[in-house]
Formats: structure tokens, sequence, C-alpha cells
């Protein structure tokens, strides 16, 4: 099947139509299986508590063997192809588990950050009509509902015995499927510029995809070891972690959450010669309090998301001793299409050049090109399914309004290019809220919080934040005679949103002001 020393080349290679025309005609399925194939014994996946520093290692095929057995459970289950499975959980063996059994046999992983609210959670699962959820007995309890429909499997019920313990000694047979690369692996729901989350549909050609444009990015090869902490439902590390590894037959070293002290010390002693970051690590990391031997590392470059000032980077790489790859993209789009290049010039804080199989445009307000000096609204050439999102879930109108018929997928994100077709971020729709590597849409936010009894209107924007690249500050207008303090707002939002989307600040007026056409003039509050 192949050696260690032709290890890179063994899916796609480094060749950018050949990374294309594999990810056409490769399933999650099939990659999968040459890689077990190819590295049995090849670490696969280190999994780090990062409370208790516990560690446990699977190679290859033994975690083959676990996605097996879940595969076949699942069929067990009476679950077939197109039906769908929610993974309701934290950082954890299991989550990763399912993301590579359910497509063994076409089933469509929708997964849920652990820190979802009920309301979130039931939003999605109306959605998406699982037929099962994976999840423990934390976020059960935490989903309130003593009847739960779907039925779901607790990965720590006390009365079934370990989870993973039982699917180790299992040895049932996963029935035979029709799988094809254009078939959905995933549903995931990601925050727009509108009020509803809409769920991005990934295919297995998506996945394969984004592996093999990550190896090109990185240079990855099977010797690597990629630390990440990233949340496990997270596009981030779907497609820009995972994804890569498994394409390029290499070890994934998960922490099952970030901590500041913990990450960089967990750099150095798990031997990762990639780390994948962004400006809330960056920042976190630079406030710890130095060390001797914080130079002494394997780690050849950290896979960034912008954005970070020009003296933090700057600072960040002197003290570490390792450089930061920085890249552009979304979940739609699925890696960083705008990005640096291995080997290759890097002109910071520029994003980068087009990445291969990509095309990009910069817009007016009209839709009309705009490359000049003052920027303009990025947008996105490539093939819905391949190297794009297939589309939105059950949304075909919100689907044309993003993604064209000839393929140019519309971001509301601003850039504008210089004369050597470098890049430059310029920032993001007004209503989508950067925090701590999260999207948050302010029309969410503004939602509930509209839902409180006596909140005449309510608006919100992102303001700077040291540490978590923007806050959440609240605007909101009572009706007459009642009476809120800062506190009860945002308590009231802790009961209805993820931690995340909470403002952190509200401040009372009497009105907002508005614009021409009775829309809040967000850019004159401050």
């Amino acid at each position: 099947m192949g050696s260690e020393e032709d290890a890179p080349n063994v899916i796609g290679g480094r060749n950018h139509s050949a990374m294309f025309d594999t990810a056409k005609n490769t399933t999650i399925r099939d990659l999968w299986r040459r890689q077990c194939a190819t590295f049995p014994d090849r670490p696969f996946l280190v999994f780090v508590n990062t409370d208790t520093q516990e560690c446990v290692t699977y190679s290859y095929q033994d975690f083959d063997h676990l996605t097996e057995q879940f595969a076949a459970l699942l069929a067990e289950r009476g679950l077939r192809k197109g039906d769908r499975l929610c993974v309701y959980l934290d950082n954890c063996v299991e989550f990763l588990v399912a993301l590579l059994a359910a497509p063994k046999i076409g089933v469509v992983i929708v997964p849920v950050n652990a820190a979802s609210t009920v309301k979130e959670y039931l939003y999605i699962v109306n959605k998406t009509r699982p037929r099962l959820v994976l999840t423990r007995q934390d976020c059960y309890r935490q989903a309130g509902l003593p009847d739960f429909s779907p039925p779901a499997i607790l990965v720590d019920d006390p009365g079934e015995g370990s989870f993973l313990r039982e699917l180790q000694k299992s040895n049932k047979t996963v029935p035979t499927s029709e799988i094809e690369p254009l078939d959905l692996w995933e549903i995931m729901f990601t925050s727009g510029t509108t009020s509803s989350p809409k769920g991005v549909m990934l295919t297995n050609a998506n996945a394969v995809f984004s592996g093999l444009y990550v190896n090109w990015e990185l240079s990855m090869t099977c010797r690597d070891r990629y630390l990440t902490s990233m949340v496990v439902s997270h596009v981030n590390f779907q497609l820009s972690a995972l994804a890569p590894v498994i394409t390029a037959g290499a070890t994934l070293v998960l922490q099952s959450r970030y901590s500041a002290k913990r990450f960089w010390e967990e750099a150095r002693i798990r031997h990762a010669t990639l780390a994948q970051g962004m400006a809330m690590i960056v920042r976190t990391m630079l406030r710890q309090p130095k060390k001797l031997e914080e130079q002494n590392h394997c780690v050849r470059e950290m896979h960034y998301f912008l954005p970070i000032s020009i003296g933090e980077k700057q600072e960040f790489c002197a003290r570490f001793g390792v450089s930061l790859f920085n890249n552009y993209g979304l979940t739609e789009s699925l890696v960083g299409v705008i990005t640096d290049s291995p080997h290759a010039e890097r002109r910071w804080p520029s994003i980068g050049k087009v990445g291969p199989t990509y095309q990009v445009r910069l817009v007016d307000s009209q839709g009309e090109d705009n490359p000049g000096k003052e920027g303009g609204s990025i947008e996105i050439h490539g093939t819905p399914g391949i190297n794009l999102m297939a589309g939105y879930w059950e949304d075909p109108q919100a689907t044309r309004r993003v993604l064209s018929e000839d393929g140019w997928l519309r971001t509301d994100d601003y850039a504008l290019q210089d004369r050597d077709g470098w890049y430059y971020f310029l920032g993001r729709d007004s209503d989508l809220i950067k925090r701590g590597g999260e999207n948050v849409s302010a029309a969410e936010v503004e939602n509930v919080l509209m839902q409180c009894p006596g909140v005449q209107q309510a608006a919100v924007i992102g303001v700077p934040d040291s540490i978590r690249d923007q806050a959440i500050k609240a605007f909101v207008v009572l009706e007459s005679g009642v009476k809120y303090s800062q506190a009860e707002i945002i308590s009231f939002a802790q009961e209805n949103l993820s931690y995340y989307k909470v403002p952190s600040s509200v401040e009372f007026r009497r009105e907002l002001p508005q614009g021409k056409y009775g829309k809040v003039a967000k850019n004159k509050l401050a």
C-alpha cells in the first residue's frame, strides 16, 4: 500500500489538480480504510485530559475497531444512509469515534456544541430531526427532557458500562452501504448575519478536499503530530485538524479543553510539530509567566486564524520561537481560501493570497468588481460539494442568497488587495461578532433580549476585547415604567444563550439611533 517514505503522496499528493480530483472521487470511508491499511500501528490519536493530565493513545488500527463497532451499533439501532445522528458532546474520544463511524454507513453527523443551551440544542434537533443522539449524562440533564426525543446513547451511562470499553470488546460486522463522495457527512450549524443559525451541509468530498488542502498549506507528512484544543464540534477542528491528519496519515494530539497554562507545555511534552491557534490562544499564552524551556520544542508552524496586532504577532513569534501561518476562510468555504503559502514569502498582516482550486474577487455594494484601494466584499468561487459547502440544510432560499449558480460564494467580509496580489482583511459584517474563536450573530442575541418582558428594543455590537477579539455590548430600550439592572439583563441572556453569546455589558438608552430605512444605526452606537 505504501511506506512511510512515500506517505505524503498516499492520498492526493501535492499536485493541485490531483487534490481536487482525489476529493471528487474519495469518500471518508475509503480514505480512512486506506490510511488504516497503510499505517495500522501508527498513533492516530493522543487524547489528553487537560484537568487530570491523563493521556490515552490509539493507533489507526485500534481506532478503526472502535469506529467499526460503533457503525455496527448505529445500524443495529436502525439508522440507515441519510439518517441523522446528533452528537452533543464536549471534546472527547467518543466524538471522534462518531465522526468516523457514521460515514461508514452513510449516517449524517449533526454536531452540537456542549456549551449550547436547551433552546439552541432543540433548534438544531427540530431542524434536522435526528434518529439518535450521542451524549453524556450532564448534557442529558442540561437538556431537561425527561421524555428524551430522539432517543439517546449516553457515553457515560453507569448501567451499561464504559461506552468505549464496550466497543473495544464488541466484534460485530458493519453492513454494506453504497456511499458516494457527494453524499452528506455532516450538517454543521453556524451563526450568520440573520437571527437563525443555518445548517451548512458538508459532504464526504468536502472533508477529503479540506484535508488535502491543509496538507498543502502546512507541508504535512505522516511524521507530523498536530496539537489542537479547538472545540471538536467546530469546523476549525474538523476540517483544519482532523481531516488533514487523516489525509497525511499523521497523529492528532487533542486536548479536552484549552488551558493557557498547559497548551505550550503539552506541545513540548507531546512532541507536536504543528499546532492550531487563534487570537485568544496567542494572547493568553503571552500573559503566562516566561519559562526557560519555552523554545525547546518541535513546533514549526502554528496554523492560525486572524486577527492580532503586528506587535502581538512579533512578540509571540520571538518569545516562543514559532511562526504563525495566517489565512482567511469561513465554514461555507471549508478552509483558508486566502492563505499564506508554504515555503514562500509572507507579508503580515496580509492574510495571504488565493489558494489552489479557488478564485476570489472583491465587489462593491452593487456586486461590481472593486479591486481598488478602498477594498470590497469578498466573494469566493469554487465547486459546491467539493471545495465549497453543498448548501444550507433545507433552506434553498438562503443558499441562493449566498451561493450563485455559477459557484460564487458571497461572504459579507471585507478585504483589499495590493498590486502584488496580497490580501488584507478589513473587517466582518457588522452583525457578526468574533469572540474567542466563536462567530456570534448579533441578530440572534438581539432576538433573545427582545423576549425579556419589558424590553422594547435591543441592539448588539462587538467592542474591542484585549483577550477575545471582541466583547458583546447590548443597548437596551425599556418599556415605560420598567426597571432592570445590567446584571438582570445579563442573567436573562445567560438563561437563554451559550456563555460566549452573553453580553459582557449592557447600556440602557431612551431610544436607539435610526437609519433612513428605520434600521438601527449601529455605527452611531459606542
